[in-house]
């Protein structure tokens, strides 16, 4: 090699030693290395990165900066990442300078493919016409109505039944999963008033419910590996995004003819009919939305609304079944709730704010600022609902041997799922009280609940869905089906 080549080799060399030192020096973060920066560590925890990012912000006293690409100008272009859980500093980027962060094109990029320019996905205007649109939807009580007659209705006939047969016969169930599934037809049909019936019986696959499932899989690729890195494989069409593309593909066919078929409906209905109430026929009858930004909406709210409720709704029952004194409080609160609302099977039961509400910037998982969740009161009303359902009826414990890990993903999953075997709590053995028309069921909430015969029980009939159901899952005289009392002890 020429002395010219080596000088400008050399010249090349300390050029980049001196920037990464420059560059590296003002870094807390784990080790940065030349031009591969931090991805080795992150590949290196993979397997456990959040144990890894917890212990470098608590080494860091809760932010730090890194470089995951220590390449000159890629750096600069989404190679230095900061990471904070302080929340002086989330207050800071959620609400008093919101407006110097936005989404931004790395963001953008990442989720183009599957959410588009939908709400999650968008910054200026076309966010702020989405949100100013959802946020008129969600305040209606008839989105909340909606809500909660579907989720009754998921519960109801499809949760708890087979609840009820794994009780029954000893067998494991994988709550992720069902929770997963039941959220999913939750979603489908608030979004676009459309079953997709995940969790009937026999837990039929669905397609549109596999591809959406891949294709945020492989949207979360996106996140590790640097942007050059994902662009070159979509241009080459190699790993996982061939399998985005693909699901991406099968997802805009079912939405497309979702929306297609919606339209002929709210074109043919008259006057007098009865409107759909889901978010899809809301947006439809604004009347200035095209069928890619209709699709977008709709997959922008299922991502918000099934993922996060069910993950959250597992890990619950985990630590539940982990901690019994915890779970015993809970079921007496959730029984003196249904007893002072006299049956009234209200959706608002479940809205009661905390007494000591949390610090918006300290527990994020509802957002903060103006892009705060739409839709926390119906996550809520949904949650406690299914909570408080299960709890009411069945003593879970975590199956022997299965092991409760983090997934890497874009929500909190549990590696392997969570399955669990327990029984139905509420077969209670009914004993006679000194009056002959009084009885009494013993059962692990104390005894307390007084049933009366039907003839007298006239005004005093409790009409709330989950204490009627409830009710009839005991085995006991037909003719004594009224709660009139309750009494936890």
């Amino acid at each position: 090699m020429e002395a010219g080549t080596w000088a400008v080799v050399v010249a090349a060399a300390a050029a980049y030693l001196a920037w990464f030192w420059r560059m590296s020096r003002g870094l807390s973060g784990p080790r940065v290395w030349p031009l591969v920066g931090s991805l080795p560590g992150l590949l290196q925890h993979a397997e456990d990165m959040h144990e890894w990012i917890v212990g470098n912000l608590r080494r860091t006293g809760g932010t730090y900066q890194t470089c995951i690409f220590a390449v000159p100008g890629v750096a600069r272009r989404g190679g230095l990442v900061t990471v904070t859980c302080d929340p002086r500093n989330l207050e800071h980027v959620l609400k008093a300078r919101f407006d110097n962060y936005p989404k931004g094109p790395f963001w953008h990029g990442v989720f183009s493919d599957l959410l588009g320019d939908g709400i999650f996905n968008s910054d200026g205007d076309t966010w702020v016409a989405q949100r100013k649109t959802a946020a008129l939807e969600f305040t209606t009580r008839t989105l909340r109505t909606a809500m909660s007659r579907w989720v009754s209705r998921s519960i109801h006939h499809r949760m708890l039944p087979i609840l009820s047969d794994a009780a029954a016969s000893g067998a494991h169930v994988d709550l992720q999963d069902l929770l997963l599934r039941l959220t999913f037809d939750n979603i489908c049909g608030l979004a676009f008033g459309k079953d997709p019936e995940t969790l009937a019986r026999g837990l039929p696959e669905n397609a549109f419910a596999t591809s959406f499932d891949s294709a945020t899989e492989a949207t979360l690729n996106r996140f590790i590996f640097p942007e050059c890195v994902w662009r070159c494989k979509k241009w080459l069409g190699l790993g996982m995004e061939t399998t985005l593309a693909r699901s991406v593909a099968h997802v805009d066919r079912y939405l497309s003819a979702v929306i297609k078929t919606r339209k002929l409906e709210l074109a043919g209905k008259s006057d007098g009919s009865t409107p759909h109430d889901d978010l899809l026929s809301r947006f439809m009858r604004k009347g200035t939305y095209s069928d890619d930004s209709l699709q977008h909406v709709a997959l922008n709210f299922i991502l918000a609304g099934r993922d996060t409720s069910s993950v959250a709704l597992s890990w619950f029952f985990w630590l539940v079944s982990t901690h019994p004194d915890v779970e015993r409080k809970i079921v007496r609160e959730l029984c003196a709730v249904l007893a002072a609302s006299r049956g009234a099977d209200d959706p608002a039961l479940w809205l009661a704010a905390p007494s000591e509400p949390h610090d918006s910037y300290r527990f994020v998982a509802f957002n903060a600022g103006p892009r705060i969740c739409l839709g926390k009161d119906l996550a809520y009303l949904q949650m406690k609902n299914i909570a408080g359902s299960i709890l009411l009826r069945h003593r879970l414990a975590v199956a022997p041997g299965h092991r409760v890990e983090q997934k890497m993903s874009l929500t909190l999953f549990m590696k392997h799922g969570l399955r669990m075997v327990g029984g139905c709590v509420c077969k209670c053995e009914v004993k006679h009280t000194t009056r002959s028309s009084d009885y009494f069921l013993d059962g692990p909430v104390g005894p307390g609940l007084l049933i009366l015969p039907r003839s007298i029980s006239g005004v005093l009939i409790a009409g709330s869905s989950l204490l009627m159901a409830l009710l009839h899952e005991v085995e006991m005289r037909s003719v004594y089906i009224a709660v009139v009392h309750l009494k936890v002890v």
